[in-house]
């Protein structure tokens, strides 16, 4: 069957389908259905090249848990494949699909259902800055959240996110007791709903919605703190990076974040100028207004000088947060000046971290810009990630800077790759095909994502077999 074909062929599916469920909200605008089909994956010249031409053919943006089991029971017998979406703030092609088909966009389903004793539960399609605004008054927030939190939602950090700001304390989403249940709706033609816990729950995180459609979450939460932002600047970056790490982990300090920008990364903050005095390396710290004196203290200790302060109210009143200019917001911020730059991420190792940082900053130059966040690991450590800024020549030389910082014993998930296991899984897990299988049996969920599938049956021999 011809390209042409199979596209007329996949139309005729789906407007059998509009025709069963005139209820549900369709789009089919071929513009709108394209911004739909597309998240962040622009952040990669690689991704771009081959994505930018890649959308579904309709959307449906159901309301509730009814109008999704319908729009999945009736894709299920017309063999529809199926993108789930959420905010659409992924950058690695997480919610566009290879297969065309359908978007399943979930931002109408985004009820917070409870806050209670430092957890909540919500549907997974609440944006992240409106969970927070539901459950500060309880005295609670969200354990960490990237810098797209006015946009990402829930389900969309679960299935393609990492973590963010508050990963200082708390580590990744994904580490033990953060994410607590998770309710999922199988892709069948009678689709079961599955509640998972603990370790099982997470074999569909980081998934890119591959193997389950995840309705609601259960998460551990933290305790709403008065936040004060800062912006510290320094004439050298060893002292900036000394600082940011002391920082880190002044045991008494609660914080939510804290990042290194070298020179000449803060250039590119251009709403922030007035802050940030040229050839300067910046700290942009959040910690608890509470803990000012001590924070001033360490940051006088190190040469620093403190040149922007916000608390709660102002940055409610002026819209304008710091969390905005860390983690990839910092990319996007660079990008705005310079599309020919792109990105890495990497993780630094505990105890040897600031001189891999050094050492890889002073091996590469003007070439790769430094930009450090640091976190605790899923086990509690304390180190860094980095998320230097690349000027991009070559997808080759891409790659070289990429195995020069494996050479040096940095870990490198490849934000230039949109397989799962080619990024941060790192390789197939038996496990997360298994509930592919279970959840997903027709291989509809977002096709061509998830290198395990095309080896299931071996999979499924060696599973039947232990």
């Amino acid at each position: 069957m011809s390209t042409d074909d199979a596209r007329l062929a996949m139309l005729q599916k789906l407007e059998r389908i509009r025709t069963q469920l005139p209820h549900i909200d369709w789009i089919v605008d071929d513009a709108r259905v394209k911004r739909l089909s597309q998240d962040y994956f622009w952040f990669s010249p690689v991704l771009k090249r081959l994505f930018d031409d890649k959308q579904a053919d309709a959307v449906a943006r159901p309301r509730n848990e009814e109008e999704i089991r319908k729009v999945v029971s009736a894709c299920v017998r017309e063999g529809v494949p199926l993108t789930v979406r959420g905010g659409g703030t992924g950058n690695y092609a997480q919610s566009t699909p290879l297969a065309g088909g359908l978007v399943l966009d979930l931002s109408r389903f985004d009820e917070l259902l409870w806050v209670r004793n430092g957890v909540g539960r919500a549907q997974a399609g609440i944006r992240l800055s409106e969970f927070d605004e539901q459950a500060r008054p309880q005295g609670w927030e969200l354990r960490c959240l990237p810098s797209t939190f006015r946009m990402a939602t829930l389900g969309g950090l679960f299935g393609g996110g990492f973590g963010g700001v508050g990963s200082i304390t708390y580590g990744p989403l994904g580490a033990p007791g953060n994410v607590l249940a998770i309710k999922v709706m199988t892709v069948e033609a009678e689709p079961r709903i599955v509640e998972l816990t603990g370790p099982e729950a997470l074999l569909l995180h980081h998934g890119y919605g591959t193997n389950g459609i995840v309705l609601e979450l259960e998460v551990a939460l933290a305790p709403a703190h008065p936040w004060l932002e800062n912006i510290i600047v320094f004439d050298d970056f060893d002292r900036a990076l000394d600082c940011g790490q002391a920082l880190a982990q002044a045991p008494g300090i609660i914080k939510k974040s804290v990042t290194v920008l070298a020179d000449p990364v803060p250039g590119y903050m251009t709403a922030l100028q007035t802050f940030l005095p040229a050839g300067s390396h910046a700290l942009l710290v959040i910690v608890a207004e509470f803990n000012e004196a001590a924070m001033k203290q360490i940051v006088a200790d190190f040469g620093g000088r403190i040149t922007y302060r916000q608390d709660m109210e102002q940055v409610r009143a002026t819209r304008r947060t710091l969390v905005e200019y860390a983690w990839n917001h910092t990319t996007m911020h660079a990008l705005k000046v310079d599309r020919s730059l792109t990105y890495i991420q990497c993780s630094f190792q505990p105890g040897r971290n600031l001189e891999q940082v050094r050492t890889l900053r002073k091996l590469l130059g003007d070439e790769v810009l430094t930009h450090v966040e640091f976190l605790r690991l899923r086990d509690g450590t304390l180190t860094c990630n980095g998320l230097p800024i690349v000027r991009y020549t070559t997808d080759e030389r891409l790659d070289e800077i990429m195995q020069i910082y494996r050479d040096h014993g940095v870990g490198v998930a490849n934000p230039h790759v949109y397989v799962v296991e080619d990024g941060k899984q790192g390789q197939i897990n038996p496990a997360v095909v298994m509930k592919k299988v279970a959840f997903d049996p027709h291989g509809l969920l977002n096709p061509g994502k998830l290198r395990g599938w095309e080896i299931r049956d071996q999979i499924i021999a060696a599973h039947a077999e232990a």
